[in-house]
């Protein structure tokens, strides 16, 4: 194993940013599962011989991609998507721990969009992980336009990061159906009330919330066009189907499937989840207008 050796798994919008930031201070390699024109792009087995990896693979298919190609030989990792799966209403840490010792994983939150980390724009990042010493390691590893905070509170920024899609969503259909600064405002703020009660329930920490991986990953995502989740809240606002939604998106809106764990898993453990409830319910075909209703009468 190359000793500092670092690579990007996933070349997606998320991935070729990383790619690029890491790229700044050391040589970094970048994979997928298509060949792209890009510097330093390799097969799969030489990305895996790295050191250092960062996966950036969408969360619905982590899973049957850790089972299918990936072997731990003492990597440390970098988790940089952000989701629950939705079939089984696991958390990525959980999933991921069935392949990698808690010590030697961490996952990347807070508000960082890729285009404007590829533009080299400053912007602010957590790494959380149990383990300090493998966030020493990889702290260096960042350029300095990407400032690098420590969190031990994984189960919150897991939650932060999934939460907000769903809520940007929402943010994205109340935009769409022109209700309002004040009414967009309310939504966010109550969003983040609801995304800390439901992580409260899973023993997430109070600050995770208040801080990047929470409030400014939410406020973000929730309130521009760049955001994929946002965008699907337009469509459906404009009454388009999901599946049109998606085709013109051309990516992964994390947000989609999410809302149907959080949905699950709310309903599991009787939490009082309205927005995100109402989010997937539009997904399934609900009228937004009779979501906003039920919203100002709960």
């Amino acid at each position: 194993m190359a000793e500092k050796s670092i690579a990007v798994i996933g070349a997606g919008k998320w991935g070729q940013a990383l790619h690029f930031a890491l790229s700044q201070n050391q040589k970094c390699l970048i994979t997928s599962r298509t060949k792209r024109d890009i510097e330093n792009f390799v097969d799969l087995q030489t990305a895996l011989e790295c050191e250092y990896l960062i996966i950036a693979i969408p969360a619905q298919e982590v899973r049957e991609w850790l089972q299918e190609n990936f072997v731990f030989s003492g990597q440390k990792i970098l988790v940089a998507a952000k989701g629950i799966e939705a079939s089984t209403g696991e958390f990525l840490n959980e999933i991921y721990e069935e392949f990698v010792p808690s010590k030697n994983i961490g996952f990347i939150s807070g508000p960082s969009f890729a285009s404007e980390v590829i533009q080299a724009l400053p912007a602010a990042i957590v790494i959380n992980s149990k383990s300090k010493k493998l966030y020493d390691k990889f702290a260096p590893l960042f350029p300095r336009f990407l400032k690098t905070y420590y969190s031990d509170d994984v189960i919150g920024a897991e939650i932060c990061g999934a939460y907000k899609n769903v809520l940007a969503i929402a943010s994205g259909i109340c935009q769409g159906l022109k209700l309002g600064n004040n009414a967009r405002a309310s939504l966010i703020s109550r969003g983040l009330v609801e995304m800390q009660r439901f992580g409260k329930s899973f023993g997430a920490k109070k600050d995770s919330f208040l801080g990047l991986s929470g409030a400014g990953d939410l406020f973000l995502t929730a309130s521009s066009e760049l955001s994929r989740n946002f965008r699907v809240g337009l469509g459906l606002a404009k009454g388009k189907s999901l599946e049109t939604i998606l085709e013109e998106l051309g990516e992964v809106a994390e947000g989609v499937k999410t809302a149907e764990a959080v949905f699950k898993l709310s309903t599991k453990n009787k939490i009082y989840t309205p927005i995100a409830n109402e989010v997937k319910l539009i997904l399934d075909g609900k009228n937004p207008q009779d979501s906003l209703k039920d919203l100002l009468r709960s």
